[in-house]
């Protein structure tokens, strides 16, 4: 069985759990990139509405072909209760009918759950199967926690028996 974790990452601590994952998991990895700019007050206020209004964008790579792969994660920090607009245009471009899909969030405080719960609604809409989701509180973490809580949801969550 070959994994993909799919992952958009503004600030770095969802690319930290995503090659995590992929270390631990012997995964490929595919980041998401956001063509429009994030950074800024202006921006990330502008970045807020449009996850809040699930708003899509351009992004990079715009599809990703799935077909030599059984399980897929996909991983989003989450901005406005929300997945970002990068993961909900990816979610929506992919042929996921029978694949098996792990979701993750990296959130500051809150919002984890409901974030997990629309893009598990966009998963299964896309024909995919969610076996299973985490969120990670990321607010004054350094990159050797991150690491750290990745280490414990894969012992935590068995998640090797997925591989």
């Amino acid at each position: 069985m070959r994994t993909l974790i799919i992952y958009y990452s503004e600030t770095g601590a969802t690319e930290v759990i995503s090659q995590v994952l992929a270390h631990y998991l012997n995964a490929d990895l595919v980041q998401i990139h956001d063509m429009k700019p994030r950074s800024g007050f202006k921006n990330k206020l502008s970045a807020s509405f449009d996850a809040f209004r699930e708003n899509k964008t351009e992004i990079y790579p715009p599809t990703i072909d799935l077909t030599n792969y059984d399980l897929v994660y996909i991983g989003t920090p989450v901005w406005a209760s929300k997945p970002t607009p990068s993961i909900i245009t990816i979610i929506d471009s992919l042929n996921l009918q029978g694949k098996d899909v792990i979701l993750f969030a990296t959130m500051s405080n809150k919002g984890g759950s409901s974030t997990i719960e629309r893009m598990d609604e966009k998963v299964r809409a896309r024909g995919g199967r969610v076996i299973e989701s985490f969120t990670v509180k990321t607010k004054d973490k350094g990159s050797n926690q991150l690491i750290r809580d990745a280490e414990s949801i894969i012992e935590i969550l068995d998640l090797k028996i997925y591989k």
